[in-house]
């Protein structure tokens, strides 16, 4: 009786830690520099896309390399009605940010009815080929999308009397998203549906045997992952400023990929500490060398071999070398550790 009473917390230890460095994230922060204010907003932003793909990976055990798409969908929604309606630079822009949503939402519930049929290799290249072809409609579509020059934002959006064009506004606006996001992922992957989709994960076959509608889990699950990353793309917009196709290609999917892999999938937590790590180590390596690309593949390189759990199984390693090299049970899977 005693072990779930520890393990329960364990969890809540993890949370209130969790809780207490955002918290002084968002006191600190703002008192730093521009350059730091604005690669933390970006952080945040993107850590909302790289949740929804751990909401796929590491809870679900789908594998997608079309999660731009939904990005894109958000942004170029955000600046093709901000740049010929004005809309979305007012009042008007939490309208935007639900029409984001339900736009990255729809698409993905329509490439969902291709790609959830398949699985394994074949889902992530069902799911590459479709964001490939967004992009593509990104690029072709001139008279909408402005081709590979692009849309500017014709200024930061406003609402509540605040104004984005302040450094520090928009990134607790973007700070503020990102909590609600992360809440409502845990809370979400937490739930008995979030319970079902590990099942799923692990043992599909039973769970279809015990009588659960697999496709429909993960179907929905698809589904929401596009809503989240359309609210990404929406944020993304108006923190950059400017959206083109260079926000949909591939490297933008690969890139969410490999920083829930280096946080460790199936944490939440863990997608945002690889987005954290990957943007700053990208800022900071590009000014020292030119092939800074090579030094950080290394990095992904060594954490697959060395550190399969993620930077956030890097604990429950260190745990295992004092004791002898044995593992710690659960904490040794990737998707079991910091849910």
């Amino acid at each position: 009786m005693s072990q779930p009473i520890t393990q329960r917390l364990t969890q809540r230890q993890k949370v209130l830690l969790v809780a207490a460095l955002l918290s002084l994230a968002a006191i600190v922060l703002p008192f730093t520099n521009s350059f730091v204010l604005l690669l933390a907003t970006r952080v945040l932003v993107f850590s909302i896309l790289a949740m929804s793909v751990d909401l796929l990976l590491g809870y679900t055990g789908l594998s997608s390399l079309g999660q731009a798409a939904y990005l894109g969908m958000g942004s170029y929604m955000a600046g093709i009605l901000a740049t010929r309606y004005g809309f979305g630079l007012d009042a008007t822009f939490w309208v935007v940010i639900l029409l984001g949503m339900l736009g990255g939402a729809g698409l993905a519930a329509f490439f969902g009815l291709f790609a959830i049929r398949a699985t394994g290799t074949y889902f992530l290249m069902i799911t590459l080929a479709l964001g490939q072809c967004i992009w593509g409609l990104a690029y072709r579509w001139n008279s909408l999308t402005g081709g590979d020059n692009g849309l500017n934002m014709p200024r930061k959006a406003e609402f509540w009397g605040l104004k984005l064009s302040h450094d520090v506004t928009l990134f607790y606006v973007a700070f503020g998203f990102f909590a609600v996001s992360l809440l409502a992922l845990y809370s979400l992957t937490r739930s008995p549906f979030g319970r079902s989709l590990e099942g799923i994960r692990e043992r599909e076959l039973r769970m279809s045997i015990l009588g659960y509608n697999v496709w429909l889990h993960k179907y929905l699950a698809f589904v929401i992952a596009g809503a989240f990353g359309g609210l990404s793309g929406v944020l993304w917009a108006h923190t950059n400023g400017i959206i083109s196709p260079e926000d949909l290609v591939l490297t933008m999917s690969v890139d969410a990929l490999l920083m829930v892999v280096l946080g460790g999938s199936g944490t939440l937590i863990g997608a945002v500490l690889g987005c954290a790590v990957v943007l700053a180590l990208r800022e900071y390596l590009s000014t020292l060398v030119p092939w800074w690309q090579y030094v950080l593949g290394v990095v992904y390189i060594l954490t697959i071999l060395y550190l399969p759990s993620g930077l956030m199984g890097l604990p429950a390693h260190i745990r295992s070398l004092r004791g002898g090299g044995q593992s710690s049970g659960p904490a040794a899977k990737p998707a079991a550790v910091g849910h």
